[in-house]
């Protein structure tokens, strides 16, 4: 991502969480106050692919790059990440218009905008959302 000026490392393949006795999907934490556009509004959750990327960001300039959502991890699979204390990851990354750069970032897995995985609602929202921006 460095040679795109994108100050992410995208990293491991981590499960997402179900809700406690269920197979439904944790929902995500989101970072309401960052998403200046609504793309999660009406969005809960994004899909159950089995091993989702960490976003991890290099930098902390909240000007141009926003982590607008993290996604619980499932604890009871071993991993470094969340031996290390993590309980989520980060699912989603917006970068905003830039100096040069005409358009907006979003950095999420391709899975989630697939079916396959659950989550229809929340898609069908948040492909809305992508549209009306």
């Amino acid at each position: 991502m460095k040679p795109l000026e994108i100050p992410v490392l995208n990293q491991y393949g981590l499960r997402p969480a179900l809700v406690k006795g269920t197979r439904e999907i944790a929902p995500l934490t989101i970072n309401k106050d960052l998403d200046k556009l609504g793309l999660l509004n009406e969005v809960t959750t994004f899909n159950f692919h089995p091993h989702l990327p960490h976003y991890e960001l290099t930098t902390e300039d909240t000007k141009f790059v926003r982590l607008l959502a993290r996604q619980p991890i499932d604890l009871t699979r071993p991993h470094p990440f969340t031996e290390a204390g993590n309980t989520e990851f980060n699912a989603l990354v917006w970068m905003p218009l830039k100096d040069e750069r005409a358009g907006h970032i979003l950095l999420a897995d391709s899975t989630i905008f697939t079916t396959l995985f659950g989550g229809t609602d929340s898609l069908e929202n948040f492909w809305r959302n992508l549209v009306m921006m």
